[in-house]
């Protein structure tokens, strides 16, 4: 809050030279004639491409799937935050799984939303966030295997894990003197485990969806030739009908010029009482990450088109489809949000992590200052916040 009692999304330029201002206001005006030149191009061709994905036999009702009983439901999210002190780093990270809506024959798995913090001074290094990323992401994805529910949904898309490892396997032997590397390599494998666990999905009372909400994917896209500057994701929000989605097909992957897919994990830094179970499970994921499926699913005309990635067990069994396809409609039931309840409600917890360091920060300060012997501004200047860094 600023001075005058305003927030400072109420007051957006006021830091800003009035000329800077005027003069993006002025070019704003270009890109509003070249987005609706955009959106009116897509409308007066709709009907035209609408026909051409009814031809290519990729759209489904989910009438034609049955209706099985209402699954119940939760999703996971995640948050880390560093705060940049004088003399050290605040590191913190949270994972946490909230319930869904619960249908009117079941009884509530959780009366709370179930939660995993790290929190730890680290010594100042660059690779602390690369590290502290892939223990936030372990941590939602063990949460997401405990989970007792039927549709356990992740916020984001099930390539991002190993994206995330790998990440955190290369640097981790460049920042051996963070807590946080520590920790990722002491639960490694669990993680990894956990991660196979949801792309192989085989239990059958349980089914585990990854819905990222932003995509640049177009597996849809480039089978039907359509123009390259649109995503699937957008591109579908205004040509399928509530109620529709399309027909589970491969992943897109990155590839090298002979065609090989190129995932990989880096399990060389690893200690060597560790690293051939580790070697082995990243041989079994990245093979597992190749059969992953995904689809796109329109539940109600005042919502985008969902993009939902599942493993092939699922996308291979028309009621596990179905199970999936009902919990998806049953917890978006209301236009107010633009996605499904236990995702909504998992985002903005998992965001307010990044909020509270600073409070976090004055409450370390102030037990340290009850503790401290020598001048009490010594501790003020080594724990002075200078920069904050946060992601989820």
């Amino acid at each position: 809050m600023t001075a005058g009692g305003e927030f400072p999304d109420q007051t957006p330029f006021a830091d800003l030279p009035a000329a800077l201002v005027e003069e993006v206001l002025n070019q704003t005006a270009t890109v509003a004639d070249g987005l609706l030149a955009s959106f009116q191009k897509i409308r007066e061709d709709r009907n035209a491409l609408r026909k051409k994905l009814e031809e290519s036999g990729l759209v489904i009702t989910e009438s034609s799937l049955g209706y099985p009983p209402l699954p119940t439901t939760c999703a996971t999210d995640g948050s880390y935050a560093i705060d940049r002190l004088l003399t050290i780093d605040l590191a913190a990270a949270a994972a946490v799984a909230v319930e869904g809506l619960t249908p009117p024959s079941e009884k509530r798995h959780w009366e709370l939303p179930h939660h995993k913090t790290f929190i730890a001074a680290e010594p100042h290094l660059e690779d602390t966030a690369t590290v502290l990323r892939a223990v936030m992401l372990g941590e939602e994805l063990l949460l997401s295997t405990s989970a007792p529910h039927d549709v356990v949904m992740i916020d984001g898309t099930l390539t991002l894990p190993i994206i995330y490892f790998n990440q955190a396997l290369n640097k981790v032997l460049d920042a051996k003197e963070l807590r946080c590397s520590a920790e990722f390599l002491e639960r490694c494998d669990k993680y990894l485990t956990a991660y196979l666990e949801l792309l192989r999905s085989e239990r059958s009372d349980k089914h585990y969806i990854a819905l990222p909400k932003y995509s640049t994917r177009r597996e849809i896209g480039t089978r039907l030739g359509w123009p390259t500057g649109h995503d699937d994701r957008g591109m579908l929000t205004l040509l399928l009908d509530p109620g529709e989605f399309t027909t589970p097909v491969e992943l897109e992957h990155p590839r090298d010029s002979e065609g090989r897919v190129t995932w990989h994990l880096n399990t060389g830094n690893l200690p060597n009482e560790s690293r051939k179970k580790v070697h082995d499970l990243a041989n079994e994921i990245v093979f597992a990450l190749q059969t992953v499926k995904v689809f796109y699913y329109k539940p109600h005309d005042w919502l985008p088109a969902l993009r939902v990635e599942v493993a092939a067990s699922v996308a291979s069994n028309k009621h596990r489809l179905a199970t999936v396809v009902q919990g998806l409609k049953h917890q978006c039931a209301t236009p107010s949000m633009l996605e499904p309840y236990p995702i909504y409600l998992a985002d903005r917890t998992a965001k307010a992590l990044a909020r509270a360091i600073p409070a976090f920060r004055q409450v370390t300060t102030q037990q340290v200052s009850e503790r401290y012997n020598g001048d009490i501004g010594e501790v003020f200047f080594a724990l002075h916040g200078y920069r904050s860094e946060s992601g989820r």
